[in-house]
């Protein structure tokens, strides 16, 4: 008889596993934004404008100073002051002018409702345009469960995506001289 039951046994076991209560989520899930422009410019101009690590002052419109310790050398770390008030401290993770392309990492978002901000900035030849792609990689500000509406997924997504934006509208402008 016993032998009869421990099959039923095991399977009120698994319905119950399966139909139980549900189980709340652990912290926040990755976050990704990219965003692309088409500039009417060759992609060697283009770069030329942006391919600085220390640039970010020199096109983006939000951006009042952006030095760096050690130029374009992977390491080097940028302190990109805003003009509305606020900073974010970044460093160069890897710069690739032959594929036009750098890499940047921020452990925290400072000005930005975002934690361990990795982002990657990209010009690709279209012909006689080029393509500037902008993507991010983030958590939300507030790490853990239930986190206030200023520091939650969509905030930091708009934050991040807002920031894309309006770098890159202002660098076609800049380039195409509009």
């Amino acid at each position: 008889m016993r032998r009869r039951s421990f099959p039923l046994l095991l399977a009120g076991l698994a319905c119950a596993a399966a139909f139980g209560p549900p189980v709340a989520a652990h912290g926040p899930t990755r976050q990704k934004v990219t965003e692309t422009v088409t500039v009417n410019a060759p992609a060697a101009q283009v770069w030329a404008r942006i391919g600085d690590f220390a640039a970010l002052k020199d096109w983006h419109p939000a951006v009042a100073d952006s030095p760096v310790d050690r130029g374009n050398e992977v390491g080097s770390v940028r302190s990109v002051k805003l003009k509305g008030g606020g900073e974010l401290v970044e460093t160069l993770e890897a710069h690739d002018a032959a594929q036009m392309r750098y890499t940047y990492r921020a452990k925290n978002g400072g000005a930005l409702p975002v934690t361990n901000y990795t982002s990657t900035i990209r010009v690709t030849a279209d012909g006689a345009k080029s393509v500037v792609e902008w993507r991010g990689a983030f958590y939300r500000g507030f790490p853990n469960n239930d986190p206030p509406p200023d520091q939650n997924d969509e905030a930091a997504v708009r934050a991040v995506t807002q920031v894309y934006r309006s770098g890159l509208a202002n660098l076609k402008k800049l380039v195409e001289g509009q």
